[in-house]
């Protein structure tokens, strides 16, 4: 026997086995638990992003992006196989007379961990002896769970997916593409949808909720892009929150009750968030509004048929509540290359360079002290 060997196959096998399990079956991890799947997915992300980018047509750069979670999906399946693989034939080597004929070189050990892992005959060579022939049972069972487990990822991951983006298509005939919170407020008022604008406020709470609980399970989710132009999840929440942040501060008789529960399951989304991906906002946070934009907002609103309260008692309860999400979501819709929505990502983009680089939300200026999602 050679001990190093068989120690260091076991350690890979469990290892991965651990891997997978922490993926897969656990129903969400401890924060600050080490997961080397979500590591390797998150700076996969990263230079996937850059080199995605590249393309001038932005339909071209959509289309690469999409691609990555689904093609990620696939890598930690093959890289999972690879690993139990590579961990069983490591044992294999290792028990010298475990295998008859006994194989020439470490290729040929590979060869027949792959053949026990993906249940196919390895013409020649045969395990021998109690311990190799239980390593061999033990090996075709891994992957049989292996599979299995993956195709229930697949199921969790689409199915999760799925429902997320009902509720944001959903969203565009009152919220606009992309969306926005003064919008969809105007749009409640237009058609004097009160009833309307409490029902959206009560399912984006529970969006919120399953939303935070998957992707904090699942946080491959995080890179499942919508499939319909100026769509995009954190965009979508953001509106709403605004819509609820706006409700609170600014508008008179709104539904208060609604707006306030929305906005307190909002706050713990993004404070979860924050403390599992351990990222920072380098400083304090900012609303990521200026106030003139904010008077713009009160003007739309007014004209709208609401009551709005005056705005230098409004503005610094606005500013002050929109600074506990509105950070987290510059940062998270730039590390997810998201195109910009209002008050939202990245603030450069026309008409507001045209107002000159005060009009740049301060939030997506700072550096922060540790990187959002794939940023």
């Amino acid at each position: 026997m050679d001990g190093v060997e068989i120690g260091l196959g076991a350690l890979v096998v469990v290892a991965t086995l651990y891997d997978l399990f922490q993926s897969v079956v656990m129903p969400r991890p401890a924060v600050g638990r080490i997961r080397l799947s979500v590591t390797l997915v998150v700076n996969g992300w990263t230079l996937w992003r850059r080199l995605a980018q590249r393309p001038r047509k932005l339909q071209t750069r959509e289309a690469t992006l999409a691609a990555y979670a689904p093609m990620a999906v696939v890598g930690l399946l093959i890289l999972w196989a690879f690993f139990l693989i590579l961990g069983y034939a490591l044992i294999y080597s290792g028990l010298h007379d475990g295998l008859r004929p006994q194989p020439g070189s470490f290729g040929a050990v590979l060869y027949f961990s792959t053949g026990r892992l993906l249940a196919f005959q390895v013409g020649g060579i045969e395990a021998i002896g109690t311990t190799t022939q239980i390593l061999t049972g033990i090996e075709a069972a891994s992957g049989f769970g292996l599979f299995a487990l993956v195709i229930s990822l697949l199921f969790s991951l689409f199915s999760s997916f799925q429902r997320r983006e009902t509720a944001v298509v959903a969203l565009d005939a009152l919220a606009g593409a992309p969306p926005s919170g003064v919008q969809l407020l105007e749009n409640c008022a237009k058609d004097n949808m009160s009833d309307q604008l409490r029902a959206t406020f009560e399912q984006w709470r529970m969006w919120t909720v399953e939303v935070l609980e998957s992707h904090l399970s699942y946080p491959l989710l995080l890179y499942f892009r919508s499939s319909h132009d100026n769509e995009a999840w954190p965009n979508s929440f953001g509106a709403v929150m605004d819509a609820a942040t706006l409700v609170l501060t600014t508008v008179v008789g709104g539904p208060v009750g609604h707006a306030r529960l929305m906005h307190k399951v909002g706050i713990h989304m993004v404070a979860d968030m924050r403390q599992y991906y351990n990222y920072g906002f380098g400083g304090e946070g900012v609303p990521g509004v200026e106030r003139d934009e904010f008077v713009e907002a009160c003007g739309r609103l007014k004209q709208a048929g609401y009551q709005i309260r005056e705005i230098d008692k409004a503005w610094p309860e606005f500013s002050g509540m929109r600074t506990k999400y509105a950070t987290w979501l510059n940062l998270t819709t730039k590390g997810l290359a998201v195109p910009p929505a209002p008050w939202m990502g990245d603030r450069s983009y026309l008409p507001h360079s045209e107002r000159g680089t005060r009009a740049r939300a301060p939030g997506i200026t700072r550096k922060p002290a540790h990187k959002a999602p794939g940023a």
